[in-house]
């Protein structure tokens, strides 16, 4: 976040639950498809699509994995889950941290102000992209799913 994007905000009017709800409905959808994934075991075959880019040119996507690690985190499984895919992982880890910083400025009745600076969606980008070639060369079998 620019430092000069910080202004002073006056706090939000309304209720503290009218300014939650918003992040408390996002957190229900996104629990809701942790659970059906969870229930649903993307491990058994036809239960979910498959990847486009894997099932043409055998390369495996920064998403692939991604329900495998979702359904082993759902179960406590955090080693298959960061096999399964480690950057879906840190994803978790990330939506969690965002979402309880949203949370906290809501209930404080402050907007949350997302604003990466250039570099910071670059460096992201290039991350993934690193991730994604690393997983599909010979030496990166351990990213395999």
């Amino acid at each position: 976040m620019h430092p000069d994007s910080q202004s002073v905000t006056p706090p939000s009017r309304g209720t503290v639950a009218g300014r939650l709800a918003v992040p408390a409905g996002i957190l229900a959808a996104v629990a809701g498809a942790f659970a059906y994934v969870g229930a649903v075991d993307p491990n058994e075959p036809g239960h979910y699509p498959a990847c486009p880019l894997l099932q043409y040119t055998g390369l495996y996507c920064p998403g692939c994995g991604g329900l495998r690690s979702a359904h082993a985190f759902v179960h406590g499984d955090l080693t298959t889950a960061l096999h399964a895919n480690a950057m879906a992982v840190l994803a978790y880890l990330g939506f969690a941290v965002l979402w309880t910083v949203w949370v906290v400025r809501a209930a404080r009745g402050r907007p949350l102000r997302l604003d990466p600076r250039p570099v910071h969606l670059r460096t992201l980008g290039a991350l993934l992209l690193v991730f994604t070639v690393v997983r599909n060369l010979p030496f990166g079998g351990w990213l395999h799913p």
